[in-house]
């Protein structure tokens, strides 16, 4: 397939953090598809005075989109949800340099699907076809930057980007994907289900994947990812999921509705306090 590398710099600013924390920078940024056609818009969160390369986060929205509900149109850095900021403050904060992809945009729903409208989206959002294909894109554009160790770069998705996330790490991918791939990957709250792609053959990852959802997830099975997971495990799999105790869906939104419940506001601080810990040990270490 045909990679075109280089993108087109919209525009780079600097978000205010808190005064002990490190500034970050926020570049918008264009690459192309793996598929070899389709030019895909996201978001580049970095150590504003970062020396030298990073290790790299991919991340890729579940089926709301990129933004937030009150974008009207405006689609940017400036309207990308709360949830997406958070994460991709967070990670630069922390010596990453994370990718925001938004491929519902690219393909013309920026503004995503409502809840209980899985099968009526067009194919061309499909998370097991099509969505890798364009994290994989990401992958081959960071790693053509000189600010990015090429060879950690990491894959986190949400709810039907988290079943991306599952998809891409599948170690049923061609061997130039593999070669090439992801360090490890992050999956929040996912639908396993993936088009019951691995139903008969099985799950099993090429790389490390964690896996994160509530008991409470009021919109896809606990109960299919403990099996899909336990199974993959089985086969010898490096992936593992953690359950929270009552935490609903979307559990790490910074939101007041979504903090409000108290198991939510715990699986959120416990989330991130893994999440980190898993990327250091993945990326950064020897």
């Amino acid at each position: 397939m045909r990679y075109r590398l280089a993108t087109a710099i919209a525009t780079a600013f600097v978000v205010a953090t808190p005064a002990t924390a490190q500034e970050v920078q926020v570049e918008a940024v264009s690459f192309l598809s793996r598929d070899g056609k389709t030019e895909v818009k996201g978001y580049l969160f970095k150590p504003a005075n970062a020396a030298g390369r990073v290790p790299a986060v991919v991340m890729m929205h579940g089926r709301g989109g990129a933004y937030s509900t009150l974008a009207k149109g405006k689609y940017d850095a400036a309207t990308l949800s709360s949830r997406h900021k958070a994460w991709g403050q967070l990670l630069a904060r922390n010596g990453y340099a994370a990718l925001m992809v938004d491929d519902f945009g690219a393909v013309g729903y920026p503004t995503g699907f409502a809840a209980g409208t899985y099968k009526d989206r067009p194919e061309t959002v499909d998370e097991v076809k099509y969505r890798p294909l364009h994290a994989y894109g990401a992958l081959r554009f960071l790693q053509s930057r000189a600010d990015v160790v090429p060879t950690r770069v990491a894959l986190l998705g949400w709810s039907n980007g988290g079943s991306t996330t599952l998809a891409a790490m599948a170690d049923d991918k061609p061997g130039d994907m593999r070669k090439i791939g992801f360090a490890a990957g992050v999956s929040l709250y996912p639908g396993c289900g993936m088009q019951k792609r691995f139903e008969k053959v099985g799950y099993k990852p090429y790389h490390p994947v964690r896996v994160f959802m509530g008991t409470a997830d009021e919109e896809v099975s606990p109960k299919l990812c403990q099996t899909l997971i336990g199974r993959s495990k089985g086969m010898g799999g490096d992936i593992d999921l953690r359950m929270f105790d009552g935490a609903t869906h979307s559990y790490d939104t910074p939101t007041r509705s979504r903090q409000s419940v108290a198991a939510n506001a715990a699986a959120k601080a416990a989330t991130e306090v893994d999440v980190l810990s898993f990327l250091a040990a993945k990326l950064k270490g020897s």
